[in-house]
């Protein structure tokens, strides 16, 4: 299996280190715009050979698309255009995306859309570039396979072959309905984070006091907020009509704890904590 990663990133880099040590890909064949990325990606080891694009699609049995969702929607279809010239029709293309809806559309009539399998990796870190790929980054955690009915059968199982090395678990939905659910578990996480850091910088601008008393809440909280503005960007507007529901949910929620507080109403701070409580039901 030769594999070919589009975008040597977090997910993509991570994602050539275990399928290559793991047996899966043979040979991982790169494609990285950013130059200082580029050699990085190379010296690292990331890649086997660095590539054009069209020279790595034409190469590879298997192509993974780990660039920001709006780079993606605009280049799956051109991976696909590329398929179409192929006499086999073997090859298959994947995608990292965290929004599912767009890029699911806009190849929905394309003639070699059997080869894509829409995938979302649930795994990552607010570090970005080459530097971030590390091991192991995908054991344990789910992957969202989106619309398999609209994937060629032996496309789906090459795949879910992928990911079982990767260790990770399949969950299987709707496009649509996979972007309702992440900007509830993911989304607006980022956005929360960024806010936060926001307003602690404006009202923090002694940045010393703010490394002297961050704890490890805070530090955790705020955690996403150094992630590449590149990569949220496009998702939170790809995602604009969930995330802004989820965030007027989140707005409500807050005014409830600020009426409470403004009004020294310890029962019903005391209230909102215990139904906050019911997340560790959730998550461990």
């Amino acid at each position: 299996m030769i594999v070919g990663v589009i975008g040597l990133g977090l997910i993509g880099g991570s994602m050539a280190i275990d399928l290559k040590r793991r047996g899966f890909a043979e040979r991982i064949l790169g494609v990285e715009s950013d130059p200082v990325n580029a050699t990085a990606a190379l010296k690292m080891g990331l890649c086997d050979e660095l590539l054009p694009f069209e020279d790595c699609v034409k190469r590879s049995d298997l192509v993974v698309i780990a660039v920001p969702v709006g780079a993606a929607v605009r280049m799956l279809p051109q991976v696909l255009d590329i398929f179409s010239e192929e006499e086999k029709g073997s090859k298959i293309v994947i995608d990292t995306c965290s929004t599912k809806s767009q890029i699911t559309r806009v190849v929905h009539y394309h003639k070699s859309r059997g080869r894509f399998v829409a995938t979302h990796p649930m795994a990552g870190t607010e570090y970005s570039g080459p530097w971030a790929a590390m091991p192991n980054l995908f054991d344990g955690r789910a992957c969202i396979f989106a619309n398999t009915e609209e994937s060629d059968p032996d496309a789906l199982d090459t795949v879910e072959r992928l990911y079982d090395v990767l260790n990770m678990r399949p969950i299987y939905m709707n496009a649509d309905n996979h972007d309702v659910h992440t900007a509830y578990v993911s989304h607006i996480s980022h956005v929360t984070s960024f806010a936060l850091a926001l307003t602690v910088l404006d009202k923090e601008r002694d940045e010393k006091h703010i490394f002297d008393l961050a704890s490890g809440g805070f530090s955790s909280t705020v955690r996403l907020a150094k992630s590449s503005s590149d990569m949220w960007v496009p998702i939170l507007t790809q995602n604009r009509e969930n995330v802004l529901r989820v965030i007027d949910t989140y707005l409500e929620k807050m005014k409830d704890f600020r009426d409470a507080i403004d009004v020294r109403d310890e029962e019903k701070i005391e209230d909102l904590i215990h139904q906050a409580n019911r997340i560790k039901k959730i998550i461990r």
